[in-house]
């Protein structure tokens, strides 16, 4: 038996309208999942275990992160739930010299995390993307290490055809990060910075995307790459 409460019971009980004996999927902490029919609703819905389920395939072993330069007003919030819907595994804010937004206390990160888990179910994905602590670019930097690619959009990179770039830089690896810059962009001193940390410079072609437009294409298009 397991009991869920909070917003996840309101949309069972009141949006989804489902009733004793209907079947609901509940994921565990390790992200398993299982079909459970429903005993009882209220503020509480309660639920009996009938049997896990397979894994459906749908989530690629590419582990995509993305480090998103924070940006002004609630453009992060659309960052975290498209790019969520596209797979990424987790979110890195940071700050740099142009950044927009720097204020983020405990309640809109919070906020991010929750809209996190909520895009996340919305989409049937079973995990739910890590979103970490915003930090400075310097700290950033040492994180490249961890990561097999990573990818910094830059509109000052050469131009060179996109789809022979993702292809060459995806081959054969797993973990990767993508970098995208604030609302005025990286400074040259950063995106050297970033080369000599191991990353490379990465043109999204000849228009400049908004800051909360630049991962959400390119998730997009190493989505239709690699499916």
């Amino acid at each position: 038996m397991v009991e869920i409460g909070g917003s996840d019971a309101r949309k069972i009980v009141r949006v989804l309208r489902l009733q004793r004996g209907d079947r609901i999927e509940v994921v565990d902490s390790a992200a398993v999942a299982f079909c459970a029919a429903i005993e009882d609703t209220g503020k509480i819905v309660r639920a009996t275990l009938v049997e896990s389920l397979a894994r459906d395939g749908g989530e690629t072993t590419l582990a995509l992160d993305v480090a998103q330069a924070v940006p002004k007003a609630r453009r992060m919030e659309f960052v975290i739930e498209k790019c969520t819907e596209l797979g990424a595994r987790a979110f890195l804010p940071f700050y740099c010299e142009r950044s927009a937004g720097r204020h983020v206390g405990s309640e809109k990160l919070a906020r991010w995390r929750r809209l996190a888990r909520s895009s996340a179910q919305q989409c049937g994905r079973r995990d739910v993307p890590a979103i970490r602590d915003p930090e400075a670019f310097d700290a950033l930097l040492e994180r490249f290490e961890g990561y097999e690619a990573v990818l910094f959009a830059w509109e000052l990179a050469p131009r060179l055809p996109l789809r022979e770039r993702l292809l060459a830089a995806l081959a054969r690896v797993e973990r990767v990060l993508l970098v995208v810059g604030p609302e005025g962009g990286f400074t040259h001193d950063e995106a050297e910075a970033a080369v000599r940390h191991g990353a490379s410079l990465l043109s999204l072609g000849r228009r400049i995307l908004r800051t909360d437009t630049a991962a959400v294409a390119l998730l997009a298009v190493i989505d239709a790459l690699t499916s």
